[in-house]
């Protein structure tokens, strides 16, 4: 059975020379689609490219990454918010935007920009409330915050992913009280050290989806190496291996939950 890649940033330079053959290997791997997220105004565009090249395979997401919001992110959000804008309405529906992302709080480094942060992810939400399009979010040492900041929202949110999730079991039960929202898992769940394969058995199959987040965070028995979206088929392996049945039966049941939570 197939299964997708809900997050993989194959337009980045790290592809440049071979996105054909990453694409080829995905495929070979029984991958169906990948959606690639936008992180800044640039981005943008070479995520959109990416979908045009690869179109009805990849699919394209728009959104600022936290990391990347500075003392101009005002300007940056109008210029996305047009180009939204003109996608939704103009664009052929297999490249439309399939969600808003990746956006979110990242306060690992610095706080330097932590009101910049929260005001142009309570902008995005709205984005998200205001198409329907689901979110993809990105949290560090943020969660507290991230969760208030949700709850102004959330009767109007149609649902989303919490991208790269590794906590523990009491930070996804919070998260999973958002309706339609899903838990992505990638490749941290198959480190040696990792206690993610623990917390998981108690969280609803239901409930998660497959990432890679390529080119980072490459699972075992590729860790160190680029990561790409045919390598999510060891994270499925290991999903498979947590709770306990057969890897067609997750890719079965995490390919249900992506197209509840993305309209595809």
């Amino acid at each position: 059975m197939n299964f997708i890649d809900t997050h993989a940033h194959i337009d980045g330079a790290e592809y440049n020379d071979d996105r054909d053959a990453v694409i080829m290997r995905a495929k070979e791997a029984r991958i169906s689609h990948i959606f690639v997220p936008s992180i800044d105004l640039k981005s943008v565009d070479t995520v959109l490219a990416t979908a045009r090249e690869y179109s009805g395979f990849v699919h394209p997401m728009i959104g600022l990454h936290p990391e990347e919001v500075n003392d101009n992110y005002v300007d940056v959000l109008k210029s996305m918010k047009s180009i939204l804008d003109d996608n939704l309405s103009a664009a052929p529906k297999i490249e439309r935007f399939i969600a808003i992302g990746e956006v979110g709080l990242d306060y690992y480094w610095s706080r330097e920009y932590e009101k910049e942060q929260l005001a142009a992810f309570e902008e995005q939400i709205c984005w998200s409330a205001e198409t329907k399009l689901p979110l993809a979010i990105h949290c560090r040492k943020a969660q507290n915050e991230m969760v208030k900041l949700m709850r102004k929202y959330d009767k109007d949110l149609p649902g989303g992913v919490f991208h790269c999730f590794t906590g523990n079991l009491h930070e996804a039960e919070e998260l999973l009280q958002f309706d339609n929202f899903v838990l992505g898992i990638g490749g941290v769940l198959t480190f040696k050290k990792s206690n993610l394969p623990e917390v998981i058995k108690d969280i609803p199959l239901s409930r998660i989806v497959l990432e890679t987040d390529a080119p980072y965070m490459a699972p075992t028995p590729k860790r160190g190496e680029r990561n790409e979206s045919a390598y999510v088929q060891y994270v499925l392996k290991k999903v498979a291996e947590c709770y306990g049945v057969g890897e067609d039966e997750v890719a079965r049941q995490t390919n249900e939950n992506v197209l509840r939570v993305f309209n595809i």
